[in-house]
């Protein structure tokens, strides 16, 4: 009776060691096929940032406008009137003016940068914290 045995661990032993790195293919799953026919998300995070951010809804082109009272203005305006920020209007309107000018780095021409630095000047003056 102890023959029996053995032969059937040997066979069981046997099989697993034949079925050991042949697993079938797997195929993709629908969840797996939908990401893959998802529109592409922005390739920079910056993008989505200002895209998706919860910070403020800013008028188109503000950063590129000439005068630095007007920039200030705008920046105030929409600080003000934005129902997603999550801290006071000041706080909100001068971090989205330092995230634009950090963000664009050595990219930025030297005239632009110092007409948004003196926007910062500018919104201080607006929000009466000078």
């Amino acid at each position: 009776m102890a023959e029996p045995k053995a032969s059937h661990s040997r066979k069981t032993t046997a099989r697993k060691t034949a079925c050991k790195g042949k697993t079938p293919a797997r195929k993709a799953s629908p969840a797996r096929r939908k990401s893959a026919a998802k529109k592409p998300s922005p390739k920079r995070w910056s993008q989505r940032v200002t895209q998706g951010s919860d910070a403020l809804d800013l008028k188109r082109g503000v950063f590129t406008l000439r005068d630095p009272k007007r920039i200030a203005a705008s920046l105030k305006r929409s600080a003000e009137r934005s129902s997603r920020r999550k801290t006071g209007a000041y706080r909100s309107a001068l971090s989205m003016l330092t995230f634009y000018i950090n963000r664009a780095g050595k990219t930025l021409p030297k005239t632009q940068r110092d007409r948004l630095q003196r926007a910062k000047n500018e919104l201080k003056r607006a929000f009466g914290r000078e």
